[in-house]
């Protein structure tokens, strides 16, 4: 992302340039306002080629739900864990990308008392990972 940036930067200085180039030729030719043009011009395509960048940073900070997994097979997930005799309940699971094409994860999970933990947590792990959550945080609780 911060490569992206950078040459979004680059792109948008050199397109600045052009617009400032193209104005002076227009004024030379005698066009009014030229500058005006320009300028809105250049603003209108500097804003369209941030805003992908913009929409990615967003949802990255707010942590919003990954948009590569639907909401679909993560409601699956739930109804398959929760499935599972030996547990009783899942309280809490979030899911977000830490950086884009990277998502983790973490569920808390309430299980019957005296329930071996292991089982359990090799089957969400591997459940999730199967998704495409690459970390995922998993809390047990026993009822």
């Amino acid at each position: 992302m911060n490569y992206h940036s950078v040459c979004l930067h680059v792109l948008a200085d050199s397109i600045r340039s052009a617009g400032l180039i193209l104005a002076s030729w227009l004024l030379s030719l005698g066009v009014n306002n030229a500058e005006v043009l320009c300028l809105g011009l250049v603003s209108v395509t500097v804003f369209m080629l941030v805003m992908p960048l913009f929409k990615a940073t967003g949802g990255v900070l707010l942590q919003m739900a990954p948009s590569s997994i639907p909401s679909s097979a993560l409601s699956k997930c739930w109804r398959q864990v929760s499935s599972r005799e030996d547990i009783t309940e899942i309280s809490q699971a979030r899911f977000w990308e830490l950086v884009p094409g990277h998502v983790v994860g973490s569920i808390s999970l309430r299980v019957k008392q005296g329930a071996d933990d292991r089982p359990i947590l090799q089957y969400v792990h591997g459940l999730y990972h199967d998704l495409g959550i690459q970390d995922l945080t998993v809390q047990i609780e026993y009822a």
